[in-house]
């Protein structure tokens, strides 16, 4: 995200409830599995994940340097993991050597950034050559609504516009893949209505409160109903048409 922009889910970030739901959303299990799934029999040497947050995608391998550009979000998350490497960066201006990475991921982070195509320039240039760029983004801009100002997002994609943006740097796209449909924007749309509702009726508060700790109850209830609702996203996902759906998956490949 853009410096000039002020980012939001450093909020977020500083909520402990947040931090200890979040992992378990089901819009965010099912990317994970999605960007697994593609990657899952490809040997990877140095992998780069662009605009992690607290929310990595692969963590099952010690070869990763996660970045964002929040200095919070890279301390929790290394609090939290300690494997890897963590690394406070801009996405356009990424701090690495040029053909380090054989592997980079962006997971729903250039639809945040003003110069998306300077962001992709420097993926290119920090990725070996034959390297593996997988992104997943927001699909159809007649989508774009109030869940989308919401978490600031700048724009949603074409399938046809993201593919052109990848080819001016060198990304040559060789698989696409749905991952969410129509009945995730319509579940976020009314989940961020409520969580609007609910900020407003907390402006008045001068002092913010955290809990540390969550009731155990709705802990385990929040994540049993998010696996169960990652069954229904992904079989929504799965039956809507690609020209319907909310988030796309690209592997790229760098020539």
């Amino acid at each position: 995200m853009s410096p000039s922009r002020s980012n939001r889910f450093q909020e977020f970030f500083e909520d402990d409830k947040y931090i200890a739901l979040k992992n378990y959303l089901y819009n965010y299990l099912l990317r994970k599995k999605a960007i697994e799934t593609v990657l899952q029999n490809e040997k990877k040497e140095l992998v780069l994940e662009v605009g992690s947050g607290i929310s990595p995608i692969l963590t099952e391998i010690d070869s990763l340097v996660y970045s964002d550009i929040s200095m919070l979000a890279m301390r929790t998350l290394r609090q939290m993991r300690g494997r890897g490497k963590y690394v406070v960066a801009d996405g356009i201006g990424l701090p690495f050597r040029n053909g380090v990475f054989s592997h980079v991921i962006s997971s729903e982070v250039l639809e945040h950034l003003e110069d998306d195509r300077k962001a992709l320039s420097e993926i290119s240039r920090v990725m070996k050559p034959s390297g593996v760029l997988v992104i997943t983004f927001p699909h159809r801009r007649f989508y774009f609504s109030y869940d989308d100002r919401f978490v600031q997002h700048v724009r949603r994609y074409e399938l046809s516009e993201m593919e052109d943006r990848l080819r001016e740097v060198g990304l040559y796209p060789e698989l696409v893949r749905k991952v969410l449909g129509p009945l995730e924007k319509i579940t976020m749309c009314i989940v961020l209505s409520c969580v609007a509702v609910m900020q407003r009726l907390h402006m008045g508060r001068q002092r913010k409160v955290k809990s540390t700790e969550l009731p155990a109850v709705l802990s385990s209830s929040f994540k049993w109903i998010n696996r169960l609702y990652a069954g229904l996203a992904r079989l929504d996902a799965i039956i809507m048409p690609r020209a319907l759906s909310t988030v796309l998956l690209i592997r790229a490949v760098k020539r």
